[in-house]
């Protein structure tokens, strides 16, 4: 094999037997079955996962009002590979909901389980791919250990919302594998082929993935593959695949989420978000203190950063010395390094992002050029009571990792606890009070959730989203005035949100404003096309304003975006009703009772068609039940026509 060579002339290929070979001789003598003890604590620790709900934080966008997950067919499967959602192109992802959707409906615990299940077949994949890159168990081990547990990789599977990136991590790391295959296998264009299949299936589940080719250029050099025009030519598919989706992803409108926010700091100022961003990332590795499901950026408006943002860059400045500089391990340290900042490269504060500076997700693939270093140079220590000391520090180390992340997988129990803890962690600013004060309104718990909009906007009183917010609670409330109060500040101030003018246009609607309620609707619809709830609303508008044809066509489109919405049953029966399509009344109000049983409304208004069909029995069998609970409306119907 190319390792055992004896010319020297010949370019050195580190390690090229695949795993399933011996290691090189170790100093550490780690059992065979140690990767398997990694496995099962890793899943000790994540079972507690299986308990929690949906964190609301993105979950309502990619599950509970996706359109695209609802029905399981060749059409929606083809809309899913031929359009972009939420400005994102992640088919296979959403593939993966529409199958749980389809099997489970909108039970959290199999959501959770699969992502699980995929965190430790990652986990497998990593020991794999850094024993074939290391040719030591223990590193391979060590790493997969790191990986498995830390804390800063507990958002990446205990959260619903990223099965994306569990999943193209795992497509990520079998194309890295498959390339050192065709690398050790002499180059067999077969090897080539799965890497690049398996490139394409990780893109199809996150654009994250076009970071790849450049990792395959890094193995190339730290395998000691000679630099020519081939290497770079076997790149180009890689390449074109990676800019085709990176433009096109950058060139997908989105929506109004802080994304501005970065153009509010001067050049210098960018600086160093970008040199705290990265420095952030490295002390986490380390230190994972304070985490937060959202870390915001710093005040603007010549406002002094903290100082740890002007000591992130001394800080890499001497980080970047210790790397380059001559020792035993630089080959290792410079993959590592070369590893991390690739994968981190384009989640770092150089092109608008959101209101988060920083996310924890990120450091999925990237702190395994990291843990990569920090086992390699484990490895190298020779002496003995050094080498017992630094084992004993790794078990301490991964020790208390586990139960870190333990502890950080409860605070995804809900979205209450998440955002009570980001309100812990980031006090000052507004965003987490109006993100809880959204789940508050959401359980009807009005009078919490008007509490958190209005902490949120006795810190700013102009954050749009705390206006829009309040102004939705307010509707709940029907404070219509108070709401319209809210809702034409949030406009006027900038707010692009759907959600700001459908709340605008439902309370213009409650205080007979037909003009301006139609205008604000067409106009949340003109932001989000696929916002299902405005179309529920503008179709009992069109309702009122008599126009019957135009109302079933956007309530039918609001059924087809969400097939478990009872309230648009609800209102498609009533249209049925007020065109004396009682029978077809009846149906729609059947279905709207099976999704939600206790809407005695719903009971009622079924009666009510019923009792046009002369079916008087059936009436006073849902008048009773509507009755039972709690529409007195519903007594008066019994003992006018059920004695």
């Amino acid at each position: 094999m190319a390792g055992k060579s004896k010319n020297k002339k010949k370019p050195v290929i580190h390690n090229p037997r695949p795993l399933k070979s011996n290691f090189q001789k170790e100093a550490f003598h780690i059992p065979a079955w140690a990767i398997y003890a990694v496995l099962v604590i890793t899943a000790l620790v994540y079972i507690r996962a299986l308990f929690n709900g949906f964190a609301s934080l993105d979950d309502d966008i990619y599950v509970f009002e996706n359109p695209y997950i609802k029905y399981l067919s060749f059409d929606t499967v083809k809309s899913v590979f031929t359009s972009f959602y939420f400005g994102i192109y992640h088919p296979l992802t959403t593939l993966s909901y529409m199958l749980e959707y389809h099997f489970f409906g909108l039970n959290p615990f199999p959501f959770h389980l699969f992502n699980i299940i995929l965190h430790l077949i990652n986990v497998y994949l990593v020991y794999i791919l850094t024993g074939k890159l290391s040719g030591q168990r223990f590193t391979s081990v060590f790493v997969a250990a790191m990986f498995a547990l830390h804390p800063m990789h507990v958002e990446s599977v205990a959260w619903v919302s990223e099965r994306k990136d569990v999943l193209y991590s795992l497509f990520y790391l079998l194309s890295l594998i498959s390339y050192l295959r065709y690398i050790d296998s002499g180059y067999n264009k077969k090897h080539y082929v799965f890497t690049l299949l398996l490139f394409i299936a990780s893109l199809l589940s996150k654009p994250s993935a076009i970071t790849l080719f450049m990792l395959l250029l890094a193995v190339d050099i730290y395998r000691g593959r000679k630099i020519s025009i081939g290497i770079f030519i076997e790149k180009l598919p890689f390449f074109a695949l990676s800019v085709l989706l990176a433009a096109v992803t950058y060139l997908q409108p989105k929506a109004d989420d802080g994304t501005a926010l970065l153009y509010a700091y001067t050049f210098v100022e960018r600086i160093f978000l970008f040199t705290y961003s990265l420095a952030f990332y490295i002390v986490k590795l380390v230190v994972p203190f304070h985490l937060s499901a959202i870390h915001y950026h710093p005040e603007t408006g010549g406002v002094a950063f903290p100082w740890y943002y002007y000591a992130s860059l001394p800080f890499l400045m001497l980080l970047a010395w210790l790397v380059v500089r001559k020792t035993r391990l630089r080959r290792d340290k410079l993959f590592g390094i070369t590893f991390f900042l690739v994968a981190i490269s384009i989640m770092l504060p150089v092109l608008p992002i959101g209101l988060a500076i920083t996310s924890e997700r990120y450091t999925y693939i990237a702190y395994i050029g990291l843990f990569f270093v920090a086992g390699q140079g484990i490895v190298a220590i020779k002496n003995t009571m050094v080498r017992k000391a630094a084992l004993i520090l790794c078990a301490l180390i991964l020790a208390a990792f586990s139960y870190l992340s333990w502890d950080r997988i409860k605070v995804w129990e809900s979205g209450i606890t998440l955002f009570t803890d980001v309100i812990k962690k980031y006090p000052e600013h507004p965003d987490g009070y109006i993100k809880r004060a959204i789940i508050k309104k959401n359980q009807e718990n009005y009078q919490s959730s008007l509490e958190d909009c209005n902490k949120a906007l006795a810190i700013n009183p102009n954050f749009t989203p705390g206006l829009s917010a309040r102004g939705s609670t307010y509707i709940e409330m029907k404070n219509y005035e108070a709401a319209l109060t809210d809702l034409d500040l949030a406009v006027k101030l900038g707010s692009s949100e759907a959600d700001t003018y459908n709340n605008r246009g439902f309370a213009f609607q409650n205080v007979n404003d037909t003009v301006a309620a139609m205008r604000d609707y067409n106009k949340a619809l003109k932001i989000n096309p696929m916002k299902q709830v405005v179309y529920n609303n503008r179709s009992t508008l069109k309702a009122i304003m008599g126009n019957f044809p135009g109302a079933l066509e956007d309530i039918n489109k609001a059924i087809s975006l969400n097939p478990d919405d009872s309230k648009a049953y609800c209102n498609r029966g009533n249209i049925k009703y007020f065109l004396n399509d009682f029978s077809g009344a009846v149906n729609d109000y059947s279905i709207a009772v099976k999704l939600k049983p206790k809407d005695n409304q719903v009971l009622f208004n079924c009666g009510m068609a019923r009792l046009n069909l002369n079916d008087t029995s059936g009436a006073c069998e849902d008048w009773q039940k509507s009755l039972n609970l709690g529409n007195q409306a519903a007594g008066n119907m019994i003992n006018q026509y059920c004695k």
